[in-house]
């Protein structure tokens, strides 16, 4: 599958992984969408707009052959009026439209392995709202003839997204032998993964992403403690963690799931550069000056 040319591509939200794309594309061939004032990026005109305010002054949109969503549903909204806002100002409409869901729409499958064919059973607020701004996009598209491109992805890291203030902090983590399996992926990974949709040909549909290490999150924790060079975090059964742990990190113990990903590689064509987690690890903690020696 050839790529088609990176151009007037719209990049709305850019926070941790919008800048990352935006970055990674050729200066002058995209634009990007932000909530608050950004000077250009790697040669990318930046406009501003609130989404979550509809008296914030419309902006021109520029025309977008393709267009990436990186935006959350809002947290107190019920459907997701951020993406249904966007959606009204699109003239004229993008050829593609690629959007970033979440792994958590499946819900809990016991450490099974789901793949694109499995039915969405989402189990919190969440990712509830996920799935139906997945399903409203869908509908959009379909009615409007745009290419829909969603992107089911679990947990990022990277750096200045290692957890090192809780392991400072000496908060605990469950014990390996009652820990979930993870998925994850590293944020530069997953940039490419988003450029990978926004420019290959006959990829519209629906990919889970994830670097394919099932390792646990415990696991992750412990790694990123010995590579930084701080003190193991103490373990906890998940009994005890129903008094310590916070409810939306409770939430996460509650759910466990394999994520199947060989639609996106042999499909999408991409490959993560970080299929081994502790190589990513290591990468973003050189990243932040945090390394204690390269190996």
């Amino acid at each position: 599958m050839p790529l088609r040319p990176t151009v007037n591509c719209l990049v709305v939200g850019t926070g941790y992984i919008g800048k990352r794309v935006l970055d990674r594309l050729p200066p002058g061939t995209a634009s990007g969408l932000s909530r608050s004032p950004l000077p250009a990026l790697n040669g990318h005109v930046i406009a501003t707009l609130d989404l979550d305010r509809p008296d914030h002054p419309s902006v021109e949109l520029p025309r977008a052959t393709v267009l990436l969503y990186t935006v959350a549903p809002s947290a107190a909204a019920g459907a997701d009026e951020r993406l249904t806002r966007l959606l009204g100002m699109l003239d004229p409409l993008p050829q593609r439209f690629v959007y970033i869901s979440t792994s958590g729409v499946y819900g809990d499958h016991r450490g099974h392995v789901v793949d694109e064919s499995t039915t969405p059973a989402p189990a919190t607020d969440r990712a509830q709202k996920r799935l139906a701004a997945e399903e409203m996009l869908q509908s959009w598209c379909s009615k409007n003839q745009v290419e829909d491109v969603i992107l089911r992805v679990p947990g990022i890291y990277g750096p200045g997204r290692l957890g090192l203030e809780r392991l400072r902090g000496g908060e605990p983590v469950i014990r390996e032998s009652e820990a979930n399996p993870g998925n994850r992926i590293h944020a530069d990974d997953l940039a490419r993964c988003c450029i990978a949709a926004m420019s290959r040909n006959d990829v519209a549909g629906v990919y889970n992403v994830s670097d394919g290490d099932y390792r646990s999150s415990s696991w992750f924790s412990k790694a990123v403690a010995r590579l930084a060079g701080l003190p193991l975090p103490p373990e906890i059964s998940l009994t005890q963690a129903q008094d310590v742990f916070s409810e939306i990190r409770l939430s996460f113990l509650h759910e466990s799931r394999r994520l199947e990903v060989a639609r996106m590689r042999t499909e999408l064509q991409f490959e993560p550069q970080f299929t081994d987690a502790e190589d990513g690890i290591r990468d973003a903690l050189a990243a932040d000056g945090l390394l204690e020696s390269p190996g």
